[in-house]
């Protein structure tokens, strides 16, 4: 790690520390506040109740039909492009199966993409369709979030907030606002901001090169700050356009960490504890660093191979090898899934901390309010098991944690390895599946587990080697992003219901602490144990096959 990556991380991490207290301390109070007459005004325009709170069940449906409607009007916006304006490129309509994948991975915040943006999607199509789902996908996880938070706050009740106001305020009190500062911070960087027609250009060498443009700048800042991912280029944050220069390339990571990191500064605020928060950004900073120490060794080493030298195939020259590995650990801790670098191309070991990342569940600070409260599921498993340990009936912040809440966890946790392992291996053992896979051997393993990992734990990111264009992936596909949301948002509201109705409880000499030191390491182990025993065996045919090949001169 030379000064300059040395630098750059501690400016990262510099900047994700002053900010987390600010916008924390503004979240909690967008949770917890009346409305005002402003408010007031816009709730009784959009027909809702801002007074009437909802248990967890009817937040849940609320939940589920937003997320129905969402998903048809985005599928019949993608179908019927072609006879829509704003349309300069003359983009035809979307298939049919892509089409639903899309609808799909843009609802759920996954942002997968089985296209190239500036070959598929009509600027209509990019702004009043995904831009717009990238706000309110945000929003849900957020949403969903606030609703666990307030059943650790609240005892005695059956409410859990209302999922309408809470989307509603999400969006225009914390994403708008922000999304139109940051870009009109990028369109001074020299992200375009227009409506205009692919131009053609003459390359030096006499060829002829067609630059698509359109409503970047608008989609690049909700794209990351909601930690969505989906690229307007097929390049994605690799793209000029989209990532002219290393300012940029800062603002993206800061975006896509500040929410999720936020979170955590929220829920110490809403239970009473500020270092319930700090305890909880300390196990995944502790987890972010050794992804991210572990991945820039990995990539430094150079290729075996070819004598040693630095890996920069797949890499851009102008953001070189330490801000590519930064922005790779970035983007798969979260469940972002932007790319300024091809994962494909990374070194077996160094390809292994993004899908290790997002195999733990995506928890390692996580999508907005989805890393969150996927962290939480774990922090409760910890306290039960260290109540075991001790013979005494664990508690957390207060509540007891009893059966219920341990079996609804547990759900929550086994629905990635349901959608990355179920469909992953029938990805693998199908013709259909195989007839995807561009490489040979371990790396091809690699491609497929990459692929459903990135689905089922809604980051997006691919390694770039799968044909995920067909019928058969974009039909599997969209199934893990369903899985991978939805089986793990509505155990969490069960439990935040459910530790909304129990009874305070005050500490006692025999309280597990869970802000300390030794909290954050039992986290942290509990964490990684659970992942470990899920995947190692897969991760073992995988990069660490691969890696050990590749040592010995075989390259697939």
């Amino acid at each position: 790690m030379d000064a300059h990556g040395v630098l750059q991380l501690l400016l990262f991490f510099a900047l994700v520390l002053a900010v987390t207290p600010v916008l924390g301390r503004y979240m909690a109070w967008l949770f917890q506040a009346a409305p005002g007459p402003r408010e007031a005004v816009l709730f009784r325009l959009l027909g809702i109740d801002a007074g009437r709170e909802q248990g967890w069940a009817a937040y849940a449906v609320s939940l589920l039909i937003f997320h129905l409607l969402g998903v048809l009007s985005l599928y019949v916006l993608l179908r019927l492009q072609h006879l829509l304006p704003l349309n300069p490129a003359g983009q035809g309509a979307v298939p049919s199966d892509l089409a639903f994948n899309t609808a799909i991975s843009f609802a759920t915040n996954t942002n997968w993409q089985n296209y190239g943006g500036e070959s598929t999607m009509s600027h209509l199509s990019q702004m009043a369709g995904l831009a717009v789902h990238n706000f309110l996908s945000a929003a849900a996880g957020i949403a969903v979030a606030a609703a666990l938070m307030r059943g650790f706050a609240r005892h005695s009740t059956r409410t859990v907030g209302n999922f309408y106001v809470d989307i509603t305020r999400v969006t225009l009190g914390l994403l708008l606002p922000l999304c139109l500062v940051g870009a009109l911070v990028l369109v001074g960087q020299g992200v375009p901001q227009n409506f205009d027609a692919p131009v053609t250009a003459t390359t030096l060498e006499g060829a002829s090169q067609v630059i698509a443009q359109g409503p970047v700048a608008s989609q690049m800042m909700i794209k990351h700050l909601g930690t969505n991912g989906g690229g307007f280029f097929n390049a994605n944050a690799a793209h000029p356009y989209e990532n002219p220069n290393a300012l940029v390339n800062l603002i993206h990571m800061l975006a896509i960490f500040a929410i999720g990191a936020a979170l955590t500064n929220t829920f110490g605020r809403m239970v009473g504890d500020p270092r319930q928060g700090w305890a909880l950004l300390a196990a995944m900073m502790v987890l972010f660093l050794a992804g991210l120490g572990a991945a820039w060794w990995a990539e430094s080493q150079g290729n075996p191979v070819l004598g040693g030298i630095a890996n920069m195939e797949g890499k851009e020259v102008r953001l070189g090898i330490a801000a590519s590995i930064l922005f790779a650990v970035v983007t798969t801790a979260t469940s972002c899934g932007a790319v300024n670098a091809m994962h494909d191309s990374l070194l077996p070991l160094a390809g292994m901390v993004p899908l290790v990342n997002m195999l733990l569940g995506e928890v390692v600070v996580g999508g907005v309010g989805s890393g969150l409260y996927g962290m939480l599921v774990f922090a409760l498993l910890t306290v039960f098991i260290a109540g075991l340990m001790v013979g005494r009936t664990p508690e957390y912040l207060g509540k007891k944690i009893e059966a219920r809440e341990i079996k609804l966890a547990v759900i929550a946790i086994l629905a990635s390895p349901l959608a990355v392992l179920g469909l992953g291996g029938l990805a693998i053992a199908l013709p259909v599946g195989q007839a995807g896979i561009a490489a040979a051997g371990p790396h091809g393993l690699s491609e497929v587990l990459y692929a459903f990992a990135s689905a089922g734990n809604n980051n997006g990111s691919a390694f770039g080697g799968l044909s995920g264009n067909t019928l058969f992936y974009n039909a599997t596909l969209a199934a893990a992003m369903m899985v991978g949301r939805f089986v793990i948002m509505i155990p969490v509201l069960a439990i935040a219901g459910s530790l909304a109705a129990k009874k305070a409880v005050p500490p006692s000499a025999g309280t597990f602490p869970t802000h300390g030191r030794l909290f954050v390491a039992l986290l942290v182990g509990i964490v990684l144990v659970v992942g470990g025993l899920t995947y190692f065996p897969v991760l073992a045919l995988g990069p660490v096959v691969e890696h050990l090949a590749l040592s010995a001169g075989a390259l697939f």
